[in-house]
C-alpha cells in the first residue's frame, strides 16, 4: 500500500513514524526546501507545496496513492489541496482511502454539554466556518467515487514535545482558569491508531470525533504534569486577567465535551491514552519534561 500526505507536520509524521511498515512507499508535501530535506532523511520523498507553487512530481505520486491523509487546513476560504488537485485525486486510479484532518471547532459552543457527530457543526469563528466548508467539499468529493472518505475531527493534540510537562519544564505553562471551561485533547498515538484503524476499515463520508475519554478544566492538566515533575505548579490566573493572544482567548469562547462512541463502535479502537493522565505518565516516562531542566 503507497501513501500519500498532503501536509507532513506534526501528527502526520508521529502516524507515519508509528505504521511505516503498513506502507510500501510513502511521499508528502511540505513547504521548504529544507524541510523537504529533513524528511528526506526519515526515509519519506517530499515535495514542496505552498499557496504558490507545486512540485510537478507530486501527481504522478497521487496517481501511485492507495490511501491519501490531508493535514493542511484552508486558508481563507479556499482549501488548497482541492484548488489545485481535486481532479487529479478524483481521478487517481489505485485510491480507496482518503482521511481528512478537521478540528472539533466546528461544533462551536455547546455550553458544556456533549456533542457527538450527529450533533449539526455550529462553528462560532470564521476559521472554524472554513474548515467546515472544507469537510463538506472532500466528502462531496467521495461520494459516487472509487475511494472512502474519512473526516477526523481532532480534539487538542499532545504528543512528544508537545505537552504540559515540556511547559512546565521551560517554564511557559499557565493555569488560567475559567469556571466551568474544559477541554478536549487527544494523544497522537491515538490518532496515529484511530486513522490505522479507518485505513483498515474504510467506511464511505464517516466522520469520526477523534477525542479521549476525559474532557477536563485546562489547569488541570498542567497541575498535574507539576505533580509529576514534583514540582510547584503555576499560580492561577483568573481567564478575565490573563494576558493572551486574541488567537488563544478565542478558544475559551467553545466550552464542550466531545463524545468518542463511534470511533469505537465502528472502528474497533481501545484508546492507549483515555486520559491526559496516561498520557503525560507515559511522556514522562520516556524522559518528557525531564530532559529540558538544567
Amino acid at each position: 500500500m503507497n501513501l500519500f500526505v498532503f501536509g507532513l507536520g506534526y501528527s502526520a509524521r508521529q502516524f507515519i513514524g508509528r505504521y511505516r511498515d503498513r506502507f510500501a512507499e510513502i511521499a508528502g508535501t511540505v513547504r521548504s526546501p529544507e524541510k523537504a530535506q529533513e524528511i528526506a532523511a526519515e526515509g519519506v520523498e517530499a515535495y514542496r507545496f505552498d499557496a504558490t507553487d507545486h512540485d510537478p512530481r507530486i501527481l504522478s505520486s497521487l496517481a501511485c496513492a492507495d490511501a491519501l491523509l490531508i493535514s493542511i487546513p484552508p486558508v481563507g476560504e479556499t482549501d488548497p489541496v482541492l484548488d489545485r488537485f481535486s481532479e487529479a485525486i478524483a481521478a487517481a486510479p489505485s485510491l480507496r482511502w482518503v482521511g481528512y484532518l478537521s478540528t472539533v471547532g466546528v461544533y462551536g459552543n455547546a455550553d458544556g454539554g456533549w456533542v457527538d457527530e450527529d450533533t449539526p457543526p455550529n462553528p462560532a469563528t470564521l476559521r472554524s466556518r472554513h474548515r467546515t466548508a472544507a469537510e463538506r467539499q472532500w466528502l462531496d468529493l467521495g461520494t459516487g467515487g472509487a475511494f472512502a472518505v474519512q473526516v477526523f475531527r481532532l480534539a487538542g493534540i499532545y504528543g512528544p514535545g508537545r505537552n504540559a510537562l515540556v511547559k512546565i519544564a521551560d517554564g511557559t505553562a499557565k493555569r488560567i482558569v475559567k469556571p466551568g471551561q474544559v477541554f478536549n485533547r487527544i494523544h497522537t498515538e491515538d490518532i496515529a491508531q484511530v486513522l490505522m484503524a479507518s485505513i483498515d476499515r474504510p467506511s464511505r463520508n464517516a466522520i469520526y470525533n477523534v477525542a479521549d475519554d476525559e474532557p477536563g478544566p485546562p489547569q488541570d492538566v498542567i497541575a498535574y504534569a507539576a505533580e509529576l515533575l514534583g514540582r510547584e505548579p503555576p499560580p492561577e490566573i483568573p481567564f478575565d486577567e490573563a494576558d493572551q493572544t486574541p488567537m488563544a482567548r478565542s478558544f475559551y469562547a467553545d466550552n464542550k465535551r466531545v463524545r468518542n462512541t463511534r470511533l469505537k463502535t465502528e472502528l474497533g479502537v481501545k484508546l492507549r491514552y483515555p486520559t491526559y493522565r496516561e498520557g503525560l505518565r507515559a511522556l514522562l516516562e520516556a524522559g518528557e519534561g525531564v530532559r529540558r531542566e538544567g
